[in-house]
């Protein structure tokens, strides 16, 4: 990284922030914290940091609103999320990344580990430094370089991880991919990968596309393909 990368932390223990904090910084990162959710948005709006890392139990408004809260805003809909949560059904997780989260670390986690996650949503979500021609399917407009998506002239709001998803897909019209080519190709294999992530993400992205969302097609028993 050239620049030193902001990160939030939301969480209300202050003991996991420090933690975080320690090990983030150790790797060049700067590290701003929040203790609960209302904070964590203010800060957010605020410093419009590279990525958050949010607690999914906090005080007030619980992170899973946070999420919904900083998806809905414009001014943080596109930095990527990833949960923390100590609970153990994957139940949680996916309604985490429904509403938009990027990954996620269950609680206890190693630092080692977190900071891998940090590092590699990152990679991910940094625009690249060589831009790649717009993809266009008829009023649709996957443009790369400057990472919007828009129908019929309007744009939409998708988060980093439904727009790798959408542009791996639509770069390959006609080209049915099971689950694992999509993970290997649109997110990578350093992504945390339940069952369903993929279907979440499709889902998810054919709602914000509204007529559009057509053009995702599903392959019984194999995966997806954009239609040509």
């Amino acid at each position: 990284m050239t620049s030193k990368a902001t990160i939030l932390v939301i969480d209300d223990e202050k003991d996991v922030v420090e933690l975080v904090r320690h090990n983030l910084e150790k790797q060049g990162m700067d590290v701003v914290g929040a203790q609960d959710g209302e904070s964590g948005l203010a800060v957010a709006r605020e410093h419009a940091p590279a990525l958050i890392v949010l607690d999914l139990m906090l005080p007030g408004i619980d992170g899973l609103e946070v999420c919904r809260r900083l998806r809905a805003d414009t001014r943080t809909a596109r930095i990527p999320i990833i949960m923390l949560t100590a609970r153990g059904t994957e139940t949680d997780r996916v309604v985490g990344l429904e509403i938009g989260a990027d990954d996620y670390v269950s609680k206890p986690f190693s630092p080692r580990e977190l900071v891998a996650r940090v590092k590699a949503v990152l990679r991910r979500t940094t625009v690249a430094t060589e831009p790649r021609d717009v993809i266009r399917h008829g009023d649709l407009i996957v443009d790369h370089a400057r990472r919007e998506v828009t129908w019929r002239g309007k744009a939409l709001s998708l988060t980093a991880t439904e727009f790798r998803v959408l542009e791996f897909l639509a770069a390959h019209p006609g080209h049915v991919y099971s689950r694992n080519d999509i993970i290997d190709g649109a997110l990578g294999r350093d992504v945390a990968v339940i069952d369903r992530t993929v279907d979440v993400h499709v889902t998810s992205l054919r709602k914000k596309l509204g007529k559009a969302g057509d053009l995702i097609e599903t392959v019984r028993g194999f995966g997806y393909k954009f239609r040509e």
